[in-house]
């Protein structure tokens, strides 16, 4: 069995990864691989865990927090299979913040969408 090196782990993981995302616009819907966790929530259910948090409803807050954490998450698999920062610096309230605009004007729209194209507007990914 042939070893890799911690880089070449790298590289594979970042090819793969890039490799789902070229994919993702190009499949139907009923094809795309199963998504987890808070980025398959919809926009709907983020706006009203953003309003609850701001309002200090303590679910909200904790529900908001999950969000965070996948988005968390989520960015820094991105940026170790890239090796790079796909978010250029960016916050993580900015980004949620970010998304809650995104998701004001797509409520039909889920968390992980919301998300990606947010990293496509600042970063090299497709």
């Amino acid at each position: 069995m042939k070893h890799r090196s911690p880089s070449g782990v790298l590289e594979a993981a970042a090819s793969f990864v890039l490799a789902f995302l070229f994919a993702v616009p190009c499949l139907a819907a009923d094809k795309l691989p199963p998504l987890w966790g808070y980025g398959v929530k919809s926009c709907t259910d983020y706006l009203v865990a953003a309003k609850g948090r701001e309002q200090g409803v303590e679910v909200q807050v904790a529900e908001y927090r999950r969000y965070e954490d996948w988005l968390t998450g989520f960015i820094s698999g991105l940026n170790l299979a890239t090796g790079e920062d796909v978010l250029k610096g960016v916050t993580v309230k900015a980004a949620m913040q970010r998304n809650r605009a995104y998701c004001s004007g797509h409520l039909k729209k889920d968390f992980f969408t919301a998300t990606m194209d947010f990293v496509r507007m600042l970063s090299s990914l497709p």
